[in-house]
């Protein structure tokens, strides 16, 4: 211990990091490797982290923004995000042997909008535009028959028609605040809209943004590991902006600045659903090259959900 160092409280946040979903995704990878050697090819980045992609590209995966770019003859993996049904379609057409890593909690969530098409209602899609999870559930209805709203805003400027028979759904990984307010938006404007019995936003994106509302109070900073391009990490780091602390998201410790420490006695620390243990010891050791840290995990829920992998890999 260097005592000469100043102290820095550091309460970390748990639930943090892997998800059930994220754990499942990586495990198919790995294991459609052992199974039939390299390279296997990974339609989009299996989970929003540049660690877990370079650790799995280094085991000999090669990840591809299209199918297109798929040699024929070569295994293939869908991501945990979800793909449009036309993706895995095209690879049967093709005679690809492809695994489908999408979390099963998003595949929930295009069961329900199938059904929803089934039942002839118009759905009202609540998410971020891009994002790959809300590309994959477009694309498993007819074109036309959703719709994307991000804000109440955008709900106040939806035009349907007295007696349109309607239904909702939201992207998983979504502010469990935000989608509140605009799915109560949507109830009190469309008061026969139909929704999912519970809440689309996963176990895991709920119990991490409940995480930093535990800790972000007694906090001076809180750091969020997490990809750029991952919503659930984004969303992190609003949570603790919305209760007045400063946050900020980093992808490594490599990109953690001194002078951040600057005034702050007491630091939050978690990580997005798709960042790695091993990136949260990273920063800890870090940290503790410029300050006499004391680490405290501050549980705010246990986590013990498991999803099973597809039956081609399960000897």
């Amino acid at each position: 211990m260097n005592t000469s160092l100043p102290p820095l409280r550091m309460l970390i946040a748990a639930p943090r990091g892997f998800c059930a979903g994220v754990d499942r995704a990586i495990e198919i990878v790995e294991r459609a490797i052992e199974l039939h050697g390299a390279p296997v090819y990974v339609r989009h980045e299996i989970v929003h982290n540049r660690f877990v992609v370079d650790a799995l590209k280094a085991k000999g995966a090669v990840f591809v923004e299209e199918l297109d770019q798929v040699p024929d003859g070569v295994p293939v993996v869908f991501s945990a995000h979800g793909v449009p049904k036309a993706v895995p379609a095209q690879a049967t057409a093709r005679g690809l042997d492809w695994l489908d890593a999408t979390c099963p909690l998003v595949s929930k969530v295009h069961r329900q909008a199938e059904r929803h098409i089934e039942a002839g209602r118009h759905i009202v899609f609540v998410g971020h535009k891009g994002h790959p999870e809300v590309i994959g559930t477009f694309g498993q209805v007819p074109t036309g028959t959703m719709t994307l709203v991000e804000t109440v805003a955008d709900v106040t400027a939806l035009g349907f028609a007295p007696g349109t028979a309607l239904a909702f759904l939201t992207q998983t990984t979504l502010s469990v605040d935000d989608t509140a307010e605009i799915i109560a938006a949507l109830k009190a404007r469309y008061p026969a809209i139909a929704g999912p019995k519970a809440e689309d936003i996963c176990y895991a994106t709920s119990n991490r943004q409940a995480a930093v509302k535990r800790i972000a109070a007694e906090c001076d900073l809180v750091l969020v590991i997490g990809a750029p391009n991952s919503s659930n990490s984004l969303r992190l780091v609003e949570v603790a902006e919305r209760l007045g602390t400063p946050a900020r998201l980093i992808q490594r410790a490599a990109e953690i600045a001194p002078e951040w420490l600057d005034g702050v006695a007491t630091l939050g620390l978690t990580a997005g659903a798709s960042a790695p243990e091993a990136l949260v010891r990273e920063v800890v050791e870090m940290l503790g090259r410029w300050r006499e840290v004391s680490e405290e995990t501050v549980v705010s829920a246990e986590e013990r959900m498991v999803f099973k992998l597809p039956r081609q890999l399960v000897a």
